[in-house]
């Protein structure tokens, strides 16, 4: 009994070393199909993404023909691959993005990032979920002007009211697919509990 126990827990940290994990992770290939390559408008690629600290760019390219170098903003405007923060050179390359705020990522062979293969990306934090604003004075109808309320004079009135502000991003694909699995394993677990 006390074997199965041990086999029903290893068992259980591995799913959870797995599948944990990749819950609200998003993994991006960048350049979809095509890769990181020349050939792409990566503005464009960029624009219809949106990345999360903890989410993952896979920069996929033939070993030799081309790199990945990180940069600063001004090395990134100027094409300029001397100062990398960072230069990956593997043909397939995985970067976690760890902090908020702009990164940048270019070709460091010669002339490559002039035609176009580079890459700006904006990275949120981790999770924002609605944001409550500040929003002006109560809209009064044309009838309420001739009756006074009750709370007219009261410190009620004079308090800041809140309104929720925009619904966090639609979640992609590769989100939706990573909180399914997420789910599908909850259940199986439950199961594996019960015959403990």
């Amino acid at each position: 009994m006390a074997l199965i126990k041990s086999n029903v827990f290893f068992t259980l940290l591995i799913l959870v070393a797995l599948f944990g994990g990749a819950i609200g992770r998003t993994v991006h290939k960048v350049g979809d199909s095509k890769g990181w390559t020349i050939s792409v408008d990566y503005d464009a690629w960029a624009s219809s993404k949106t990345f999360h600290v903890g989410d993952s760019l896979v920069f996929e390219y033939t070993k030799g023909s081309h790199d990945v170098t990180e940069v600063t903003h001004n090395d990134f405007q100027l094409c300029e691959t001397s100062n990398p923060l960072t230069r990956y050179e593997t043909g397939s390359d995985t970067i976690v993005l760890t902090k908020p705020g702009l990164q940048q990522f270019i070709c460091g062979i010669p002339s490559h990032c002039d035609f176009g293969q580079k890459l700006q990306i904006h990275v949120l934090p981790a999770s924002l979920g609605p944001i409550a604003a500040p929003v002006p004075g109560p809209v009064r109808s044309p009838s309420s002007s001739s009756s006074r309320s009750p709370l007219a004079d009261s410190p009620v009135k004079s308090a800041p009211q809140y309104q929720m502000g925009p619904s966090p991003a639609p979640l992609s694909a590769a989100t939706k697919s990573s909180v399914w699995i997420g789910l599908c394993v909850l259940p199986l677990l439950s199961l594996i509990f019960t015959l403990v």
